[in-house]
């Protein structure tokens, strides 16, 4: 049995998404005809009490197209070092928004709203302008650690005071809202932008939703198009994502618990000398007297993926095909590597 922990994007539809999809009234989504597309865009602006949504083949785009929304030309997007939009997006914030990066520290990959106010730009002749701020949660590289509302709204009302857009990059907020037990209005309420992915921990096979308000949604919709990201009849698609809506958010809980097992498993290998704190989802080993390299060798003998996460560290993702069969084989495979 070949165990896949490099993502939670690894997974297959299952057989309720697939009959949902294989039964979707669908249109073209260009012209806003597709009504699968349409309720899943409204479904999800009524959880986080926004006022519209926008679905998108990525949680890429999503993000890129809020950037472009509100950055540009020598404005700037304040966000962690380690965040998604910076490190993985191919250079998107320059390539698409010409805009520059200040880019913070911060534990496990979050910053404080003081972290912000001392480093904000001002309009000013020398200066790139802040106009963004850029969370990101779950924080991938923080091993899925998550913000919570008390450390969020001090960033949104500093935000407010200084003219300044907040963006949530929500990869994993569905994960993020199971953790911690808040609601997704009030998350909603927080942010200008929120980008919603859906083919991680939620089990869809592609698509993502930028959240916002009308006018934000019309001009990204524009900014989609110039991006390629028009989709037609989208609804086969969207209709994978109101099924996972409807019947994957609670089960997230089994992924945090199986992923916390995980963690206690990997800090008593030899092989380990850290395992940081398992919040949600993602379990992120520091290595010692081994490569990742030769690590994910021994992985992948026992029939284990992972994948490499620094220059010491592997990551390890459970999600919805990650059950606890594969859990108890796991814990036996890994005491076999020395």
């Amino acid at each position: 049995m070949i165990i896949d922990l490099r993502s939670d994007t690894v997974t297959k539809p299952t057989k309720g998404m697939l009959e949902a999809m294989w039964s979707a009234q669908v249109g073209d989504d260009v012209f806003g005809e597709d009504p699968t597309v349409n309720a899943l865009e409204q479904k999800l602006a009524d959880m986080f009490g926004m006022e519209a949504g926008l679905f998108c083949p990525s949680g890429t785009m999503t993000n890129q197209i809020a950037i472009k929304l509100h950055t540009g030309p020598q404005k700037e997007v304040i966000c962690h070092k380690y965040s998604h939009i910076y490190l993985y997006e191919a250079g998107g914030i320059m390539a698409n928004a010409h805009a520059s990066v200040k880019l913070l520290e911060g534990v496990y990959g979050k910053i404080t709203a003081q972290d912000v106010a001392d480093n904000i730009s001002a309009d000013d002749v020398h200066a790139c302008e802040t106009t963004l701020v850029s969370l990101e949660n779950t924080m991938n590289k923080g091993g899925g650690s998550i913000y919570t509302l008390d450390e969020v709204k001090p960033i949104k009302t500093l935000c407010e005071k200084h003219g300044i857009k907040l963006h949530l990059d929500g990869a994993r907020l569905f994960n993020a809202l199971v953790a911690s037990g808040e609601s997704a209005k009030d998350w909603g309420a927080q942010f200008d932008t929120i980008s919603i992915c859906l083919s991680k921990g939620l089990g869809c096979p592609i698509g993502s939703v930028l959240l916002g308000s009308k006018a934000d949604i019309k001009r990204a919709r524009k900014i989609r198009k110039s991006f390629g990201g028009g989709m037609r009849q989208a609804g086969y698609l969207a209709a994978a994502a109101i099924y996972a809506l409807d019947h994957h958010v609670d089960r997230l809980a089994e992924d945090h618990d199986r992923a916390k097992a995980m963690g206690l498993m990997l800090e008593k290998h030899p092989l380990v000398s850290e395992v940081f704190p398992v919040v949600t989802n993602i379990v992120i080993a520091r290595l010692k007297g081994i490569s990742p390299e030769d690590f994910l060798s021994k992985l992948a003998g026992k029939g284990i993926k992972a994948v490499k996460f620094g220059k010491d560290q592997v990551r390890f993702v459970t999600h919805l095909d990650f059950n606890d069969e594969m859990l108890e084989l796991f814990g036996e495979r890994i005491k076999e590597i020395q």
